[in-house]
């Protein structure tokens, strides 16, 4: 089924060297189509975000400013195709020289769209919400300073899981679990699963390990008394909130999910094999 598609947005990460140049040709390509075209451009961290009305986003850049795109578009429902720019990139899967033909194959309904949940996280102060992100990869509690452990109790759906004494906890998304989850020891999970990953960072205790949950499972960490360093709450590495003692935040899966357009180039599997040089061979 042909799709129509009357007004794009580019979101262009100008710290990327070639992301002017794809935001130009992008723009004049789709012109030439009759098809509206409104670009934001940033360096660097975006400010002020773009006005939300298009039937389709381009994200230039890697994969941090598809993470920004998608905490803007996914409550909209409006799909984003994420062209990679960026070094390592395992959410973009469109390369830079394809989007032109992974766009002409979006319109002829040719190229699917991924549905990856998104992670809500609430945070609570004395009884009261203080604060709610939205993230496509993760978010972690964990010290300002180095090798400062932390203090956290965990709960699963009302059940106490244990108390956690660590650099910190993730709480990550199956598309987050080759980012920072992966990095802490958890494992990888398909990226359209409905799931959760917890996952605590150089844990005091060997026994604390990863932890795969099922989605319908809210995670609540209490942030115990007696801290000896602060804590901080970040989203997508991107969003940054200073928790206190006695805080508890709450992490479930968001109404809405993140919606990313496919390639039919490679599929993840292929971009994992690729990016973590599984070759079954001495260097793999």
């Amino acid at each position: 089924m042909n799709r129509r598609v009357g007004k794009v947005l580019i979101i262009a990460n100008l710290a990327k060297s070639d992301a002017q140049a794809t935001s130009q040709e992008v723009e004049k390509r789709l012109a030439e189509r009759g098809i509206t075209v409104e670009t934001f451009a940033f360096h660097g961290k975006p400010t002020d975000p773009p006005p939300i009305d298009c039937d389709l986003a381009f994200s230039l850049g890697g994969d941090g400013t598809v993470l920004y795109s998608a905490r803007l578009l996914a409550p909209h429902g409006i799909p984003v195709m994420a062209v990679n720019i960026g070094d390592f990139g395992f959410i973009t899967e469109v390369g830079r020289d394809e989007w032109g033909a992974a766009f002409e194959k979006y319109l002829a309904g040719a190229l699917g769209i991924s549905k990856r949940i998104m992670l809500e996280t609430q945070i609570y102060r004395d009884g009261r919400e203080v604060g709610v992100y939205h993230g496509l990869n993760d978010s972690v509690i964990a010290s300002a300073g180095i090798s400062k452990i932390v203090r956290l109790k965990v709960d699963v759906n009302g059940t106490a899981l244990g108390r956690y004494r660590a650099d910190g906890v993730i709480v990550s998304t199956p598309t987050g679990s080759t980012a920072h989850s992966a990095a802490a020891g958890g494992p990888i999970l398909d990226p359209e699963m409905r799931a959760l990953l917890l996952i605590p960072i150089c844990p005091f205790t060997l026994s604390n390990r990863p932890l795969v949950l099922q989605g319908n499972d809210p995670v609540y960490i209490h942030v115990e008394p007696d801290q000896r360093t602060d804590v901080y709450l970040t989203v997508d590495g991107q969003d940054l909130f200073p928790l206190r003692e006695g805080d508890t935040i709450r992490f479930s899966i968001c109404r809405y999910p993140a919606l990313i357009v496919r390639s039919d180039k490679r599929n993840f599997f292929e971009v994992l094999r690729s990016k973590l040089n599984w070759s079954g061979g001495p260097d793999a």
